[in-house]
């Protein structure tokens, strides 16, 4: 007869191994898959959907979860835009500045997205989802209308903001596709 000891040992070695241990359940995982294959950035779609903590059950869950994905991502970069203002030419703290509201106005946007699509109902479905999506492409033109600003600025602080930006602005497009497959299975 085995020793407890023994065979709790090689239980708890069976539960850690590689094998044993996932980010996602498979069908989490393909759902997320067979969704972003066809979003406007797929392989950022499945990268931060795949590896989203909350639930990714449902086409409904998967919207949410880029919408959340896009908003962390606004707030990341509104928070650091407020901190670049100060002590750059008047051009580039004009253009920032022009960037902060901008920015600011896509993360009131989105969270008004996420808390639609958090309350989804059948009799007001139709009209919710339109919301979201008027919401999500008015989030996205803010961040194109950010990055208009900085045109005839050059160097790092313009670069930078554009790195940023177009990181937001390809995650708040692949939240609008998933909105729109939402849609899109309504009917």
């Amino acid at each position: 007869m085995e020793s407890p000891f023994f065979l709790l040992t090689i239980l708890l070695f069976l539960s850690s191994s590689p094998a044993a241990v996932k980010s996602k359940p498979g069908a989490s995982n393909d759902l997320v898959r067979s969704s972003c294959v066809h979003a406007s950035y797929p392989s950022l779609c499945f990268r931060t959907l795949s590896s989203y903590s909350g639930p990714a059950d449902t086409p409904r869950d998967l919207a949410q979860a880029a919408v959340k994905v896009s908003l962390s991502r606004a707030r990341k970069v509104s928070t650091l835009l407020r901190r670049k203002v100060a002590g750059k030419s008047k051009r580039e703290r004009a253009a920032l500045s022009d960037c902060v509201e901008q920015i600011s106005d896509s993360v009131d946007e989105l969270s008004k997205t996420l808390g639609e699509l958090k309350h989804l109902r059948g009799e007001t479905l139709g009209f919710q989802l339109s919301n979201a999506q008027t919401w999500v492409s008015a989030a996205l033109t803010n961040e194109d209308t950010c990055l208009d600003g900085f045109k005839g600025v050059e160097g790092k602080v313009k670069s930078e903001v554009k790195r940023k930006m177009t990181n937001v602005a390809k995650v708040t497009s692949n939240a609008l596709y998933m909105i729109n497959r939402l849609n899109e299975n309504r009917s």
